[in-house]
């Protein structure tokens, strides 16, 4: 169980602080909810029950900077996970995103990444679809890695670029 406080990653909502353990009336039932305030958008809040296994489900405590640091030294080595099949790519995309594995999420950046860059080399459009996963993606990971790291969100590319080329001087990589 987690407490009050504590730092957790929900989801698509991204990074949330767990404001408070409260019980609330919804109908005629009382239960006990997590409240999670995101933070990078103070201005919602979420509940969530604690009796709701899947909802509690899409919560996990953020990465370390250890494991951030790891997860980057990976990235040059993820395989594309493409799937020309735009309604079984969508799914699969959505059900990593839900998950909120960082390694999973790092490979769909980057496949989506690859394929939008070949997409504008043949003078083609990049899907509507693929682009807001994109989006979504980067912003779940780009958030996590920016509060663990204490940086801006808008810093993390260069930020993992830079590692990774600090990486590969040292041959670790």
């Amino acid at each position: 169980m987690y407490q009050i406080n504590d730092t957790v990653l929900y989801g698509i909502n991204g990074v949330c602080r767990i404001e408070n353990i409260t019980e609330e009336t919804i109908g005629n039932r009382k239960a006990l909810y997590y409240m999670l305030k995101p933070v990078y958008n103070d201005s919602s809040t979420i509940f969530v029950p604690l009796e709701n296994s899947e909802l509690t489900g899409k919560m996990r405590r953020i990465l370390s900077a250890s494991e951030i640091y790891s997860i980057i030294r990976s990235m040059p080595e993820e395989e594309p996970i493409w799937n020309d099949d735009e309604g079984e790519r969508n799914a699969m995309y959505r059900e990593i995103l839900k998950s909120g594995d960082c390694v999973k999420i790092v490979r769909l950046i980057k496949t989506l990444y690859f394929h939008k860059q070949k997409q504008i080399n043949n003078k083609k459009k990049f899907h509507v679809a693929d682009e807001k996963i994109m989006k979504e993606a980067e912003k779940i990971l780009y958030e996590e890695f920016a509060y663990v790291l204490d940086i801006k969100p808008d810093q993390v590319v260069s930020f993992i670029t830079e590692q990774i080329k600090i990486a590969e001087k040292q041959g670790n990589i």
